[in-house]
């Protein structure tokens, strides 16, 4: 079968990048899929992960006015889909433009559209204007109606169903990246978080939830690994709450794995997610994770007191409290590790690519009929 997907970049260090990375290799090498790529101003070879050599590439360039970027990205994908004649298209595209792909291409054959992120992507730090909220609105508007057009619409969760009234709405989760015999000991003195700097992620929230557990524990670090923003001022703020000699900000690293072993507790401090595959990550080394209980994500992957602790959303001190009693009771700590390893099985690669070839199948089988 010949699978392309369509998506923005695929050279960063982002979960959609991950997940892509995982989805695709996996199609590509035990099931025999021939899959390509088509990337939107990409100019380099550099990959942050690692894809399979079976997969093939394709970028479409287009610069200018917004205009004469439209013209040249619809004109270019065309071209680019005509030349490869696939069996199924699959959009990973979580911008405005990915709700319209089947218009611009005339659906050439079943396609399906990927959202990797919540609608709640759309909140942003501040007071809303009457102005945003109405563009916001008019966005939306135009998602419902881009989005009719695809025969299968993917979420990831099953909190993001609430979101879309399409009829052919569709969960399938993000697969694990990596499951190890090895699990944390969970004796080292290290809370870990993971993802960007940005309003989403909450970092501000867990470091005033962190002022409060180091005044107990002092001597325990919260390492957060990341692209970092100055825009988002962390380091100013830890140092305003007193706490920079317990925080380490790290960029990005490809061996985030290693770190996820060496942690004993894992936190998502997230205003709203998509899916949370750091929390399923975290559990694969056996690390019980506290999370915010945000829409969404986390509700589906964390059983509350049983493989870790889920916190209404935004209740700082809650999460503190949360964070200190996985520290002051290590065998409660070192439970919810086992579960949370044995539970994110579900999550297995082969698992996931299993539910996206049937998928694909059934769509191939159904117009070739």
């Amino acid at each position: 079968m010949k699978l392309v997907y369509i998506v923005n970049r695929i050279d960063g260090p982002g979960g959609l990048e991950r997940v892509l990375s995982i989805k695709a290799s996996t199609l590509a090498e035990d099931y025999d899929y021939d899959i390509h790529i088509v990337t939107l101003n990409q100019e380099t070879n550099e990959l942050f992960y690692d894809f399979s050599a079976k997969l093939s590439y394709h970028n479409v360039s287009a610069k200018g006015n917004p205009l004469t970027r439209m013209y040249k990205y619809a004109s270019g994908l065309r071209s680019v889909i005509k030349k490869l004649n696939p069996d199924v298209i699959a959009v990973c595209d979580d911008g405005l433009k990915g709700f319209f792909v089947p218009l611009v291409l005339r659906k050439p054959c079943p396609m399906i559209y990927e959202r990797h992120v919540s609608r709640s992507v759309e909140i942003k730090k501040g007071k809303r204007s009457l102005t945003k909220r109405m563009s916001t609105a008019i966005k939306f508007s135009f998602m419902n109606f881009g989005g009719r057009y695809y025969d299968h619409f993917v979420v990831l969760t099953n909190g993001n169903l609430k979101e879309w009234s399409f009829k052919n709405l569709k969960v399938i989760p993000n697969p694990l990246s990596f499951y190890p015999k090895a699990k944390s000991t969970l004796e080292n003195k290290k809370v870990l978080a993971v993802g960007k700097h940005s309003f989403q992620k909450g970092y501000d929230r867990l470091l005033k939830s962190w002022k409060k557990v180091i005044e107990k524990h002092s001597d325990w670090t919260l390492d957060i690994y990341g692209t970092i923003s100055k825009a988002e001022g962390l380091a100013a703020l830890a140092d305003n709450l007193g706490i920079s000699k317990t925080v380490n900000f790290y960029p990005p690293v490809k061996n985030i794995a290693e770190k996820y072993e060496q942690a004993s507790i894992y936190t998502m401090s997230s205003r709203f997610e998509g899916f949370g595959m750091v929390l399923t990550e975290a559990m694969a080394y056996g690390v019980p994770c506290i999370s915010y209980d945000c829409p969404y994500g986390p509700s589906d992957i964390i059983t509350d007191k049983v493989n870790g602790l889920l916190v209404a959303n935004g209740d700082i001190d809650a999460f503190s409290d949360g964070i200190i009693s996985l520290i002051e009771n290590e065998e409660n700590r070192k439970s919810m590790g086992i579960k949370a390893k044995e539970a994110v099985k579900k999550y297995l690669p082969e698992t996931i690519a299993k539910e996206w070839d049937d998928l694909f199948t059934s769509l191939t089988n159904t117009s070739s009929k």
